[in-house]
């Protein structure tokens, strides 16, 4: 037994001690890991300084709130759309059925009134034409032949009638003398009668050849050409697609108006002479003067709308046909019976209204700060909205807002 555990001693010497190692690494990396967390706590707490401090502000469009005229005239009292139509527009068309030989059109092309716009095939109306100038010649030409047998009738009824007196020819031959006189003049009268036909048929004749040149009916722009050289065209939808109604449409650009549809339930908002503004889709900033030339009368069941006509006070190269447009239904200062009283409250872009908890807001940008304000509107004037109060004039309103945007928001203002 003593040499055992004196083995077991021996052994306990030789095993290494893993203990005090372990402690002593942990104990290592403590202050490290302190570290990192001390680190981590001060890159948070300088990022809440940060957005605090408006380093993160969120970048934002703004717009100036623009006070409202003294005449008050911004205020609308309906908007609508609709779309820019010629009131004067035609395809045009020869007014018989032929071969196109010559096209002188384009898109785009200004054209005058009588000008020749394509010709036709006239081969056979150039024909027709000649066959009926021969005939007038031929039927003026027995017409001097009728007169001259007249004429030598007459000679003969007055030779006859001096012979008769004398005994020298019979009462019968006067009398055939006389009876030939009245019919010759009776194929004279007639053979007058065929000259007028004649005369007719080469009118006709002429009618039909004018027929193969298409002119312009009217002064405007050429906005379609559609026929080729080598195309029949006729005034009837015949011969399927292979048949052209017509060679062009043109357009009198003097009669351009706008065309919209008001909703029944408004129309009593629309009175004839009232004044518009009107803004193309296309051109946003341009706002058009403008004013109510009729309201039709009569409403589309399915829509339940009824069509309103309006004038464009100004006539410019950009409006074009089939355009869309944006009109504002203006208060009518002249039927005002009370005095004006002077407006109140700023105009701002639609794009910076919201709604917020069923409440009407903006946000005013203040000191680098987004202030939500309330506000009471009132009536519109194409992209702009009148408000009564909440905003006062020129104050910057932020535009198309953040959807996460809040009150007291750090923000920075950009150019647009």
């Amino acid at each position: 037994m003593p040499a055992e555990t004196d083995k077991r001693a021996l052994l306990d010497q030789l095993r290494i001690d893993r203990t005090d190692g372990e402690a002593g690494a942990a104990a290592g990396r403590r202050p490290w890991i302190i570290g990192g967390l001390v680190l981590l706590a001060a890159l948070i707490a300088a990022g809440l300084w940060l957005a605090l401090s408006g380093g993160a502000a969120l970048p934002v469009h703004t717009a100036m709130a623009q006070p409202i005229a003294a005449d008050g005239g911004n205020a609308s009292v309906l908007d609508a759309t609709g779309y820019v139509t010629a009131r004067r527009e035609a395809t045009v068309s020869a007014q018989i059925t032929g071969t196109v030989t010559e096209l002188l059109i384009e898109e785009g092309d200004h054209v005058k009134q009588g000008q020749v716009l394509a010709r036709l095939d006239d081969t056979a109306q150039r024909a027709a034409l000649t066959q009926a100038q021969a005939q007038l010649h031929s039927a003026q030409a027995l017409l001097v032949q009728d007169q001259a047998l007249l004429t030598q009738s007459q000679r003969d009824v007055k030779r006859d009638e001096d012979l008769i007196q004398r005994n020298l020819v019979s009462q019968q031959a006067v009398e055939q003398a006389r009876t030939q006189v009245d019919t010759e003049a009776a194929q004279l009268q007639s053979q007058r009668k065929q000259i007028d036909l004649a005369v007719a048929s080469v009118r006709s004749a002429q009618v039909q050849l004018d027929y193969c040149t298409v002119r312009a009916p009217f002064t405007g722009v050429v906005i379609a050409k559609a026929a080729q050289v080598g195309e029949i065209i006729s005034p009837f939808s015949a011969g399927g697609g292979f048949t052209r109604t017509g060679v062009g449409t043109l357009v009198d650009m003097d009669s351009l108006e706008i065309e919209v549809d008001v909703n029944e339930a408004y129309i009593n908002r629309v009175l004839p002479g009232q004044p518009v503004a009107s803004v193309l889709n296309a051109y946003p900033d341009w706002q058009i003067p403008s004013h109510v030339i009729a309201i039709i009368p009569t409403a589309d069941r399915a829509k339940a709308t009824v069509k309103v006509r309006i004038g464009l006070d100004v006539k410019d190269p950009r409006i074009v046909p089939d355009m869309g447009v944006r009109v504002s239904f203006l208060e009518d200062r002249k039927a005002a019976t009370e005095p004006q009283q002077r407006p109140h409250g700023v105009l701002v872009p639609s794009a910076a209204l919201r709604k917020d908890g069923g409440e009407d807001v903006v946000f005013v940008l203040k000191d680098k700060r987004a202030q939500r304000r309330a506000v009471t509107l009132g009536g519109s004037n194409g992209d702009l909205r009148q408000v009564l109060t909440g905003v006062s004039p020129g104050e910057a309103v932020i535009v198309d807002a953040p959807a996460g945007l809040k009150d007291d928001a750090a923000v920075k203002a950009i150019k647009s």
